[in-house]
């Protein structure tokens, strides 16, 4: 049996970039690792320092924060690289889930890359894998775009593009638009496609619903559209 005492990759190196996964919702989610790393970097980086401060509080942690967010982050990259190439040891966050992913942390991984520093990742939640994980649809090969765009048109597009798609589709959806993409689906892709619609998952109010894209509109109406929906769309031929 392997213990936690005594792991070395529970301590921060420097001159390394830790990409660290936090919890999504349940705050128990947080890997011990992450915990270790998180308390002992020199600098994290993340996308909006109240929700992150609020994080490191509830375990106990008291860390220098630094702004990464979509407004900055191209010099912000650039300025936490050097950082690193100068020995600090720096873990890159994003409000919630796995940096990268729809989140920043992109640019600050390529920054270091190109300059031959280390990067580790730390992995743990990610809404992603969680609802793959858990919907019931295939996963033996997926699709993931992110967030499609905020013109109807642009998302019907992508929806024909891909209207005979092998694999499954995964994407991320706005509280805003989740209601009208669910009917683009089954206006574009039909009533009968398999498709799952996940919202606040591992939250108080986590909700998966899962059927043929008509009745998963229809019941999605009947529910509260507030929070995170990652929706998955099944290829044309699977049978659930």
């Amino acid at each position: 049996m392997t213990t936690l005492a005594g792991n070395p990759s529970l301590v921060p190196q420097p001159g390394h970039l830790y990409v660290v996964a936090t919890p999504i919702g349940n705050l128990a989610d947080l890997t011990e690792r992450a915990r270790a790393i998180l308390g002992a970097v020199d600098v994290i980086a993340c996308e909006d320092t109240r929700t992150t401060g609020a994080m490191l509080h509830r375990f106990g942690l008291h860390k220098d924060l630094v702004p990464y967010h979509e407004h900055n982050e191209t010099e912000a990259a650039e300025r936490l690289a050097e950082m690193v190439g100068a020995g600090k040891s720096v873990a890159v966050v994003s409000d919630a889930g796995t940096p990268g992913l729809s989140d920043p942390g992109f640019r600050i991984v390529r920054a270091c890359r190109r300059r031959n520093l280390p990067v580790v990742p730390v992995p743990g939640p990610c809404a992603l894998t969680a609802v793959l994980s858990a919907a019931g649809l295939p996963t033996n090969g997926f699709l993931f775009a992110g967030f499609l765009p905020a013109k109807s048109a642009a998302r019907i597009v992508f929806l024909q593009k891909h209207h005979d798609f092998d694999y499954t589709l995964a994407l991320y959806e706005s509280c805003h638009r989740i209601d009208k993409f669910a009917a683009e689906i089954v206006e574009v892709l039909g009533p009968d496609r398999v498709i799952c619609i996940a919202k606040e998952v591992t939250k108080l109010h986590e909700t998966f619903l899962v059927g043929l894209s008509a009745d998963v509109q229809a019941r999605l109406g009947k529910t509260s559209l507030k929070g995170e929906f990652v929706v998955l769309i099944a290829p044309k031929e699977f049978v659930p």
